[in-house]
This record gives C-alpha cells, sequence and structure tokens, in this order.
C-alpha cells in the first residue's frame, strides 16, 4: 500500500479486468537443410535458427537453389533427350512448396552450403540441438535429410521426436523415403517404398510416436528446375561432341533457335519433392482457416500435379492402420476431379486411442503451453484460495472460449472440461507446504469422422 504523506490530489488506476490466456502459435515449422549462404551482414547464420516471412525474404539470407546440371542430346539438329537432374540439396524448392500451400512464417536453420560437397548426418546435429533452444517453432521438417543414407536419417527422426517429447511444445512431419532403384537403374517395384523400413526403424516408444507423422509418397510439383547456362551441357554439338560436349552459354549467340528450344524443353521437366513442406503449409492454412482443432485433411495440394505413386483403398488399409505397431502412415492421394489430396490424419502412434490423432495431439500442444505461459504470473504468489481462484478463472474462461469455437466436445461447458484446484480437491496439505500448486485439467477433444458409415435397408411397402 503507498503511504500518502505529501497533500496533493493522487491518481490510481484499478484493474478490474482478471488476466486472460492468449494462444501460442501453432504451425510455425523450422527447416533444416542446407542454402547457397547463410549471412545477413557480417553475421554467419549457420545454425542458427532464423525467423523468415517470405520467399524473398530467404532468397536476401540464404539465397536460391543450387543449379540443377542438365544434359541435352542434339542429333543433326533434334533434341533427342533431356536428363532429369538429381536433387541433393531440397531447401529453395521445398519453401516454395511451403509458401505456395499457404505457409507464413517459419524458421530456416542453415546446417551448411552446397559448396561443402556431400550431406553428412553430423550437419543436421548442432542444427537441431540449436533449434530445441528455441521457443516459438512449433513443427519440425528434417527436409534435405532425406537424402542422407537410410540409416541417418532414422536416428535423426528418433532425435526429432525425443526433442519433441522433451519439450512438449513441437510435432515433427516426417517424409517416409523414396522408393529405391535397384542396380540397374530401375525401381524395385515394391509399391509401399520405404514405409516397413520406416516403420521398423523409426522406434518404438509411443510417448515420443505421438508427437509425429509420417506421410506417403513424394509428389510431382509445378515447379521448375532452377539451372543457369553453365549447368547445362549440350552433347552432339562442337567440336568436342564425343567428350564433355559444349555449354548452353555458347549456344545463346551462336545459336539461338537451338538455345530457345533447349530452354523450352528443360522447362517441361518438374521437380519431385518429399511432401513433408506441402503438408506444413496445409498444416498452417488449416489452422488459421478453422483451427488446429481441425484435421489438415481431406485437403487438396497446391503447386501439386499428382504423387509419385498411385495409391488404392486396399492399399491404404496397410498404411493407415499397422495391427503390428500402430505406425500409421497418411496417404496422399489422387482423386479424380478433385486433384491430390491428404488423405490421413494420423500420428505415429495409430494404436492410441489418446493420442491416434493429429488434430487432438496438437490440441493439447496449443492448450497446454498457452495455460503454462498465462499462468507464470503466478510463480511465488500466496498459495491460497484467492490465488486458487484466480487460476480457475482464468483457465475455465480460456476453455469455454475454445469449445464454443468447437475444439471441444459436449453440448455444455461441464461435458467439455473440467479446473479442479485446491485442498481436497487437487493438493493436500503437503503439496501446500512445499510450495506446490497443483490444476487438473481435464479436456474433451474433438476427434475426426474418419469412417463414415452409411447403413441402408430395404423399406418393406405398406400398402
Amino acid at each position: 500500500m503507498v503511504t500518502y504523506k505529501t497533500p496533493n490530489v493522487y491518481v490510481e488506476e484499478i484493474s478490474t479486468f482478471p488476466p486472460s490466456v492468449a494462444d501460442v502459435s501453432t504451425a510455425i515449422p523450422a527447416f533444416l537443410g542446407y542454402t547457397e549462404k547463410a549471412q545477413q551482414g557480417d553475421e554467419d547464420l549457420t545454425n542458427k535458427p532464423t525467423r523468415i516471412s517470405s520467399l524473398l525474404e530467404y532468397e536476401t539470407l540464404f539465397g536460391k537453389a543450387q543449379a540443377s546440371n542438365f544434359e541435352v542430346t542434339n542429333e543433326a539438329g533434334v533434341i533427342t533427350s533431356v536428363s532429369t537432374p538429381a536433387l541433393n540439396y531440397l531447401m529453395y524448392y521445398a519453401l516454395r512448396l511451403y509458401f505456395d500451400n499457404g505457409g507464413g512464417g517459419c524458421y530456416i536453420i542453415s546446417v551448411g552450403r552446397y559448396s561443402t560437397g556431400g550431406l553428412k548426418k553430423a550437419d543436421f546435429d548442432p542444427g537441431l540441438s540449436a533449434l530445441e533452444k528455441e521457443d516459438e517453432p512449433t513443427l519440425i521438417l528434417l527436409t534435405d535429410a532425406v537424402n542422407l543414407s537410410e540409416p541417418d536419417y532414422y536416428v535423426l527422426c528418433q532425435q526429432a521426436l525425443k526433442q519433441c517429447n522433451k519439450l512438449k511444445d513441437r510435432f515433427a512431419i516426417f517424409d517416409v523415403l523414396e522408393e529405391k532403384k535397384n542396380q540397374t537403374g530401375n525401381k524395385t517395384g515394391d509399391k509401399t517404398g520405404g514405409v516397413e523400413k520406416f516403420r521398423g526403424f523409426i522406434g518404438t516408444e509411443t510417448h515420443e510416436l505421438k508427437y509425429g507423422a509420417a506421410y506417403y509418397p513424394y509428389l510431382q510439383t509445378s515447379l521448375n528446375y532452377y539451372y543457369t547456362d553453365d549447368s547445362v551441357t549440350i552433347k552432339g554439338v562442337g567440336e568436342n561432341a564425343d567428350t564433355q560436349g559444349e555449354k548452353l552459354t555458347n549456344s545463346k549467340t551462336t545459336n539461338t533457335d537451338l538455345y530457345n528450344r533447349i530452354q523450352t524443353e528443360i522447362a517441361k521437366k518438374r521437380v519431385v519433392l518429399p511432401p513433408s513442406a506441402a503438408v506444413a503449409g496445409i498444416y498452417a492454412r488449416v489452422d488459421r482457416d478453422r483451427g488446429v482443432w481441425k484435421a489438415p485433411a481431406n485437403v487438396s495440394l497446391a503447386s501439386v500435379l499428382a504423387p509419385t505413386v498411385k495409391i488404392s483403398n486396399e492399399e491404404q488399409e496397410n498404411l493407415n492402420i499397422d495391427p503390428t505397431a500402430g505406425k500409421s502412415i497418411n496417404a496422399i492421394r489422387s482423386f479424380t476431379g478433385k486433384g491430390t489430396l491428404i488423405w490421413g490424419a494420423r500420428t505415429l502412434a495409430g494404436n492410441d486411442n489418446e493420442w491416434r490423432y493429429i488434430p487432438v495431439r496438437r490440441l493439447f500442444n496449443l492448450i497446454e503451453e498457452s495455460i503454462q505461459k498465462a499462468t507464470a504470473f503466478v510463480v511465488f504468489e500466496s498459495n491460497n484460495a484467492i490465488t486458487w481462484l484466480k487460476v480457475k478463472s482464468l483457465i475455465e474462461s480460456y476453455l469455454e472460449g475454445l469449445w464454443r469455437q468447437g475444439a471441444l466436445a459436449g453440448t455444455t461447458p461441464e461435458q467439455a472440461y473440467f479446473v479442479n484446484i485446491g485442498l481436497g480437491k487437487s493438493m493436500t496439505a503437503q503439496d501446500i507446504l512445499e510450495g506446490r500448486m497443483i490444476v487438473e485439467i481435464g479436456l474433451a477433444a474433438v476427434r475426426p469422422a474418419e469412417f463414415i458409415i452409411l447403413k441402408f435397408s430395404h423399406k418393406l411397402q405398406e400398402a
């Protein structure tokens, strides 16, 4: 209480509004991968989580894609073939796909440069450790890690899950690795690709698996390859036609017609990408338009022509439900007249009745962190009935707002949630003596209608 000693008129502002809970962000992904550069002025941004809000900002700080190497065969003035280049570094293309699908602010963690040559798991470890110290990111994407060796990729996935379980404020989106080619250069014919390998090596810790989801297959996008004239080699022209060939740069002035035709053929090539970046964009869009409690599924993907593997209903059965270990894989499918849709919303803990669905897990992440931050003011306050009432009112007001938005099930607030706090309710006298204020919160989260069952029967004629 203020002590007044000098005669005067004093003004006091009395706070009449109770404290409130502000929602934390729910779809702020962190992309880990290699970049052309990582520089902001004199500051090196390598392994420093950096927030961006647009592709232009990414290009300013981290550069563009690595120029793809094309080999064009030209026989007697006719272009007979254009090679499809391998993409070792996917970050730039992934960001384009993310923003095209509704993504917003995100974090970039550059683990190295294109010029370093080769991908190493050791490059990702410090980047993942740096991400652990950031509070805002809520999604983890191991963008370039899909091009690591399979054992290294799976270990990195397990490390990401451990971080999610430890911090309990983020969720991991994984890619099931693309089907490998055999020694003859042809695909092995295993239509489910690396699904079984993924399930076998991702781990069996259910308390960690509930913090991640996997998607299959890769996507044939509408994005063009980035290249330069010097990264295109023409075979069949020039003095060195039988050896190294000639660069496209040389044809720009000497053979304009050939130059233009080659550019046209290269423009027909489209980039194939793992689905996680597009899925992260959908998470952001659905969260913004509908809410984190809406399943990010039955939503069409932008800048995507088709999945690289066409999946039938029967084939998806084994992806969606895994009776052995419960590691559900979310399928991306193409439907006539609808486009390419995400057709699954399960976590990797697919047999867990509590944490089976992605929106349930992410809704709890939102509520837990929002309430945790909103109640920080109570630390060191008196552990008595007055403080308990403040906390109870604060949390109930927040949960009622969520219930009215449709995030919680139940026709009344009492059916949707409960908040218990107080001596004899959530605490014992010993808890109070030891400085613990315990709040028990129960939530009835809405769950997606995954299986719509329509039952028909013949009605007998009555007259």
